[in-house]
């Protein structure tokens, strides 16, 4: 199996030209946009590798990748929206550069272009492959809403939290996983290891994301330490404290989020310290991590063809941005 670096390059020559008409361009040039800024295209090489894992990589597969990519893009530009943020991958974000009714059109129009390139997929695959990608699209639904209803709580029960997640970032990564599979002909049992894999996958990678916003190095995490604090944001850190915390922890607690102390950042990394929420996310990712290469060691085929997808897994965990 070729390596993510190697499928990425492979990935980007396919991705790499307009997918819009050039009119009306006050719709199309700014949805073509957000795809000419970047990103990691992480989640369409997953359908590539889970196509290849078990076969030669089909032409189905780079055409489900990207409308996998494009449906990623499109949830991007509305929670962008929703959380009224001004920057994505350093360049202003659509609705900022375009206005607001704009960028919700130009999401529109890209969830719709992702089923263009759907319904080019091969007739034996695509009644599965449909069914998979508009679950995982109402679940990704369903997770922005119960991150919105979070913010509106005072307290989040762990478990929710991880649900939250789950379905907000793992399950569009579980299932770029099981549509490679399904191309590569797959079976059921296998599909759904595929799938298990890349969700559990997903959660570590949120868990990581958690740490790093609050212990990473901001050199190569790439953003202010602390964001996440600053903005009272019920991470897994934050959520671990509320439970662990005394009586006293739980009043400065409590003053820390209502207030705009310029300490607020080094005093709450302290509480979460002190409560060892640290440790508790590190130990929870790695539990999620395990979880998701024991998954991908039951799938039925040759442990070397693997490696690959051991080698992605190793990356997106054990980074420090």
């Amino acid at each position: 199996m070729k390596t993510f670096a190697g499928l990425s390059a492979i990935f980007e020559e396919h991705f790499s030209c307009r997918h819009f008409p050039t009119t009306p361009s006050t719709l199309y040039d700014p949805a073509q946009y957000i795809l000419s800024i970047g990103g990691k295209r992480i989640r369409p090489v997953c359908v590539l590798m889970g196509n290849e894992l078990f076969d030669e990589i089909q032409p189905d597969a780079y055409n489900v990748g990207i409308a996998v990519e494009l449906f990623h893009n499109f949830t991007l530009i509305h929670d962008d929206i929703m959380d009224n943020a001004p920057l994505r991958r350093g360049k202003p974000t659509l609705h900022v550069k375009y206005g607001t009714a704009t960028a919700i059109l130009a999401g529109d129009v890209m969830f719709a272009q992702a089923h263009e390139y759907l319904s080019k997929i091969s007739i034996e695959r695509i009644k599965p492959i449909l069914a998979l990608f508009n679950k995982t699209t109402k679940e990704v639904c369903e997770g922005q809403q119960l991150d919105m209803d979070f913010e509106k709580k005072d307290q989040v029960h762990l478990d929710d939290y991880l649900q939250m997640i789950a379905l907000k970032t793992s399950v569009l990564l579980g299932a770029s996983m099981q549509l490679g599979a399904i191309i590569g002909g797959a079976g059921k049992r296998n599909q759904q290891l595929m799938y298990e894999f890349g969700k559990n996958l997903g959660i570590a990678f949120q868990l990581q994301d958690d740490y790093l916003d609050a212990f990473g190095n901001p050199d190569k995490f790439g953003k202010q330490v602390g964001g996440d604090i600053l903005l009272n944001k019920k991470t897994i850190l934050l959520l671990h404290t509320f439970n662990a915390a005394n009586a006293q922890q739980k009043t400065e607690l409590t003053g820390l989020l209502q207030s705009n102390n310029p300490d607020k950042v080094s005093k709450m990394l302290q509480l979460f310290k002190l409560c060892g929420a640290d440790v508790f996310a590190r130990q929870l990712k790695d539990q999620y991590y395990n979880e998701a290469l024991k998954n991908l060691e039951e799938v039925a085929v040759t442990g070397s063809r693997k490696k690959a997808l051991q080698q992605l897994a190793e990356m997106l965990l054990n980074r420090e941005n």
